[in-house]
């Protein structure tokens, strides 16, 4: 199974025995949407609600982390994925929250995990079938393990800043990574981590919601100023755009990348790490 799936594979496959779809839909607090509502209301069939927002680890300073390992584990058991399922992640959402859940699996130890390309919205515009109401699950066994996924801590990327091994770049869109446009949270500053480069999420997509072509994800990152030979890590506004960035890096076959998983979120609110304002250098 390619990370990378269309609406008409998941289609002739999605009776397939360990084949389990999840629908990792999270939204922004201003989009004010019910993602668990919205699920129950009508889903690919068969799919089961990841709850994204709270795939999260509680005890980590770093707001929103990656869950550990343990908790991974027993999310996917309490979703009845066992050990050796395929997973194909869909998402209906504006911020490409499927990009997120497929970092985490991977990271876990997932082997095969894929992105449904074009998410639920590509499926509903192509009149496929849909379910409503919350499926029956009984609880499986999954064994979470360490695989390819390299987050990044704050002293991590402060330390950056003077050797520039790793290039940063930022998915957010261009009026708040230029600080022109106010951070939506409190207690947040404007602006963006000195020296990074900006690539806003939404140029990685075409009009109908997948993923550009390769030769366009490649000029998008070399529009903005990224060398690809060298070492990235990606970050937004809170580690979910930031994972998008990442996905399109996989799809281009570049390993030496690694996610900010606190981001602005954490970095915008300590008022002792350093921050530019304007357009990327």
């Amino acid at each position: 199974m390619e990370s990378l799936v269309s609406t008409d594979w998941l289609a002739q496959h999605l009776a397939e025995p360990r084949l389990v779809v999840l629908d990792a839909s999270s939204h922004l607090p201003d989009a004010k949407r019910d993602a668990r509502g919205e699920f129950a209301a009508a889903h690919i069939p068969g799919a089961r609600f990841l709850d994204l927002a709270t795939l999260i680890d509680p005890e980590s300073p770093v707001p929103s982390a990656v869950p550990t390992a343990a908790q991974f584990a027993e999310r996917m058991q309490a979703l009845g994925v066992n050990d050796g399922d395929r997973l194909v992640i869909y998402d209906d959402s504006a911020v490409k929250t499927s990009a997120r859940a497929w970092f985490i699996a991977r990271m876990h130890g997932v082997r095969a995990v894929a992105v449904l390309d074009g998410g639920l919205g590509k499926w509903r515009m192509e009149q496929r079938a849909l379910e409503s109401g919350e499926p029956a699950i009984e609880c499986g066994q999954f064994t979470a393990s360490a695989g390819p996924g390299t987050v990044r801590l704050k002293a991590e990327m402060l330390a950056n800043l003077g050797r520039k091994f790793e290039q940063v770049v930022d998915a957010r869109g261009r009026a708040r990574f230029s600080g022109e446009e106010p951070d939506f949270r409190p207690g947040i500053a404007a602006g963006h981590i000195p020296g990074s480069r900006n690539l806003p999420y939404n140029l990685l997509f075409a009009h109908d919601g997948t993923f550009a072509l390769p030769k366009d994800l490649r000029r998008a990152f070399e529009s903005c100023g990224v060398d690809l030979d060298r070492p990235v890590v990606t970050t937004c506004g809170g580690g979910v755009t930031a994972a998008v960035l990442l996905f399109a890096l996989h799809l281009l076959g570049k390993t030496d990348v690694a996610l900010y998983d606190g981001s602005w979120s954490e970095w915008g609110a300590d008022p002792a790490t350093p921050k530019e304002t304007g357009p990327a250098l």
